[in-house]
């Protein structure tokens, strides 16, 4: 076929990404347009979708961690109290709480990667309880119970994101940040090898591929992920305790990927986006809420197993128009 015959028809085939990139371009708009509530849930939903990209990076490299607040508590408190003992600005601060992080993803997990299926779960979510009854206790540092309260709003170079409107452009651009990042990664030969060892470890491992250090590298830039949403969390409520990020929050961002589609790139986006707002629409009905709330969700993965993400496939038509 000539490269005329074919142009027409790489034109069609391009035609559905520039669509979708429309879509999103135009959800990403709309909560400017709306009142306040919008933004915040919108700004909710960005620090989610952050955050639950680090958990779809570990989890596709054959790793569920179930310790994920943890890391989102350290990105908060070490921000917070770096800016506050050692007078840093945020971003400086922020920075510098994400490498305390990628250390202590290092240590961790260069000692419990060894471990698999249910008793790296196990262990992930005894140091998240253990991170929690740190901040407890070492009240003197942290606040306690209390927590740290009147926390300023992030800046950059003299510009405060002071407002909601602000805040969500600041919010919105780490979360499709961490998407691009998501797919950046997966498109390469890291990525491609973090498959393998998901699919079949032994495997991979007799190819050559260090399952180890591969899963250590996704590791550390998970954590990282859930420490930069901790970072902007802190920053955005004003208000961090030790009960802001206990095992309630991990269940919730497993909740989002498995909800959203794991190993897929939109399911964090899609999972977060649906689940965020959900216990809004929930909240008139407060003796029954949960009720609700966890019949959609086994409506969800009964009649979808693969999540949200793959309710396109049902529609998608083969060339033989088959459905």
């Amino acid at each position: 076929m000539s490269e005329l015959a074919q142009a027409p028809l790489r034109k069609r085939s391009a035609l559905p990404g520039y669509i979708a990139l429309a879509v999103l371009a135009s959800l990403v708009a709309w909560p400017w347009f709306m009142g306040p509530y919008v933004l915040h849930l919108a700004i909710l939903t960005s620090l989610n979708i952050l955050i639950v990209n680090g958990l779809s990076i570990i989890d596709r490299s054959g790793q569920l961690s179930f310790g994920h607040s943890a890391f989102v508590a350290i990105g908060a408190y070490g921000s917070v109290l770096l800016a506050t003992h050692f007078g840093m600005t945020p971003l400086l601060a922020g920075v510098l709480a994400l490498l305390l992080t990628a250390c202590v993803a290092f240590l961790l997990g260069g000692i419990i990667l060894r471990l698999k299926g249910v008793y790296f779960v196990l262990i992930t979510f005894a140091f998240a309880e253990l991170t929690r009854l740190a901040l407890l206790d070492w009240a003197d540092i942290t606040g306690g119970a209390s927590g740290i309260a009147a926390i300023p709003a992030f800046g950059i170079l003299g510009f405060a994101f002071d407002s909601r409107a602000r805040f969500y452009g600041l919010a919105m651009g780490f979360a499709l940040l961490s998407v691009w990042l998501t797919y950046a990664i997966f498109r390469r030969p890291l990525g491609h090898a973090l498959t393998a060892v998901a699919e079949n470890a032994p495997l991979a491992e007799s190819t050559g591929l260090s399952v180890y250090r591969l899963q250590l590298v996704a590791f550390i830039i998970g954590c990282v992920l859930a420490a930069l949403g901790g970072v902007l969390m802190a920053r955005y409520i004003g208000f961090i305790s030790p009960e802001s990020f206990n095992i309630n929050i991990s269940i919730a961002l497993i909740t989002m990927l498995v909800i959203g589609g794991r190993g897929s790139l939109w399911g964090p986006l899609i999972g977060a986006a649906v689940l965020t707002p959900l216990p809004e629409f929930f909240r008139g009905a407060v003796q029954t809420q949960h009720i609700f709330y966890g019949a959609a969700l086994i409506l969800i993965l009964r009649f979808l197993p693969g999540g949200l993400v793959s309710l396109g496939k049902r529609f998608r038509t083969d060339e033989k128009g088959r459905r």
